[in-house]
């Protein structure tokens, strides 16, 4: 028999999705700390893992999402409840490349397996609490650098261009960022711009939304994930501007739909539903006595384009 149960934890702004059949010997019990459930590539993510959780049935499922890309707090709050309640494995992707360093090293040393999946830690942190982890999830860089490189063919030499980033504590937004650069350098481009909206839709429409005021000849847009880019593109509509290309980053559905409509030059697929329950398996062989991860297990990357 299996059940799923949703408790809104108000004190420290998790939502914990539980998915369980019993706990046993042979039924580890695995801590999924995802970024915020308000971003359609984590929606999906939950939705994946769910899914997987349900097709093995060999293990049971704690999940927990941010309320949004800043709160990473939360992240801590949910290692320490993991670690209290003896959870087997933590399989994370930090908000914070930096501050989950310390949280997850308690875990290690309460015998917890951890896997960092989708956002790497930071390696001079690691470094400084003697932590040996590996990574598992894509190249973020190259992926950026494929979309800026979208971007850079379709407006050629010296098209001006600007940078939404994503939040500066992260690894992922400092690789994507130097992937789109890469592309800037490489392809002559112009960048008049580089900014951070912290991964929001709204935050982006308003940064954007200055960033234009500011440089109204602007051609195009590098979205370090997809829900900035849409918040671009609601900034562009609301400025009758249907002359400047757009690029993102993660494939969700919504920008998926823009791309096919035209609104939305090219985003980067890392096949979100997919990561976290290969995540998840990679720590159960683990705990079952597996060899231990090392390095940088990569996971793919396509260019989606219309």
């Amino acid at each position: 028999m299996k059940f799923t149960k949703f408790i809104a934890a108000a004190a420290t702004s998790v939502s914990l999705l539980a998915t369980a059949a019993y706990a046993d010997a042979d039924h580890p019990k695995v801590g999924l700390v995802m970024k915020s459930l308000a971003n359609e590539f984590f929606q999906n993510m939950m939705v994946g893992a769910e899914a997987h959780a349900e097709k093995r049935g060999d293990y049971e499922l704690l999940a927990v999402g941010m309320q949004n890309e800043t709160d990473f707090e939360s992240q801590i709050n949910a290692v320490n409840t993991f670690i209290t309640q003896g959870v087997d494995a933590i399989v994370i992707a930090p908000a914070d490349s930096r501050a989950m360093v310390r949280p997850l090293k308690r875990a290690m040393e309460a015998g917890i397996t951890v896997v960092n999946f989708d956002v790497a830690l930071d390696a001079d942190a690691k470094k400084q609490q003697g932590v040996e982890l590996a990574f598992v999830g894509p190249d973020n860089r190259q992926g950026a650098k494929m979309a800026g490189d979208a971007l850079a063919a379709a407006l050629g030499e010296g098209g001006k261009v600007v940078i939404i980033e994503g939040n500066p504590g992260a690894d992922n937004a400092t690789q994507r960022r130097l992937g789109f650069e890469d592309s800037v350098a490489e392809h002559g481009l112009n960048l008049l711009d580089s900014r951070t909206a912290y991964w929001e839709t709204e935050e982006a429409n308003t940064v954007f939304a200055n960033m234009l005021t500011a440089n109204p000849d602007i051609q195009g847009v590098m979205a370090a994930n997809d829900s900035m880019a849409i918040g671009v593109v609601q900034a562009l509509e609301a400025a009758g501007r249907d002359d400047i290309l757009v690029v993102g980053f993660d494939n969700v559905p919504a920008a998926k739909a823009l791309v096919g409509e035209g609104k939305l030059l090219a985003t980067i697929d890392q096949f979100g539903s997919e990561m976290a329950a290969n995540a998840i398996d990679l720590a159960i062989d683990v705990v079952r006595g597996g060899p231990e991860l090392e390095g940088w297990v990569r996971t793919p990357i396509d260019l989606v384009t219309q």
